[in-house]
């Protein structure tokens, strides 16, 4: 599985709406959600447009236009939206359940690749069949004022801390820490 550009954008529209849902921001216009995050313009009115169709964004016109979560976070399954912008979870045809494809294996049956490639997609599925929307936005909203407290901590230290890819920063890290 490979996330697409296009998933990768549509998964932050519905992170950037479900945080603006449970702030009471309500509708954000699609100029500011593109500018908030650093979208094209035109290729994030595509993705609204397919969300929309799918029923977990909502459109309003207008001068106080934009758009809106259409169902509650807590309903919208990750792995759901991915399936829907980037298709199948599995890595190669033959280890999907949804579109699966006959591979060119002689013994597909007891092919070691296609059962690695089988448990790799059952991993990937479980993951974001696991959580939804709502977990990650409270993940989000929950890094963001650690960092906001560690920002105002080391400003009165007068401190600078180095940004680095550290496992303890990784989503399911900061789902199971307690909440500050």
């Amino acid at each position: 599985m490979r996330l697409t550009k296009r998933g990768e954008y549509a998964l932050r529209t519905l992170i950037r709406l479900g945080i603006a849902d449970r702030q009471g921001e309500g509708v954000i216009s699609v100029s500011t959600l593109a500018d908030q995050e650093r979208l094209p313009f035109k290729f994030l009115e595509a993705i609204l447009f397919e969300l929309r169709q799918a029923g977990y964004v909502e459109s309003l016109r207008g001068k106080h236009g934009g758009a809106r979560l259409a169902k509650p976070a807590k309903s919208i399954k990750m792995g759901d939206v991915v399936r829907l912008i980037d298709g199948k979870l599995a890595p190669i045809g033959c280890a999907s359940e949804t579109e699966y494809e006959k591979c060119t294996c002689p013994d597909e049956e007891h092919c070691g690749l296609r059962m690695l490639m089988i448990d790799v997609r059952n991993a990937i599925a479980n993951i974001l069949d696991r959580y939804t929307l709502d977990h990650v936005v409270e993940v989000t909203l929950r890094k963001q004022e650690q960092q906001a407290a560690a920002t105002r901590k080391a400003a009165k230290k007068k401190t600078s801390k180095t940004l680095h890819a550290d496992p303890a920063d990784g989503f399911l890290a900061a789902l199971l820490s307690p909440a500050t």
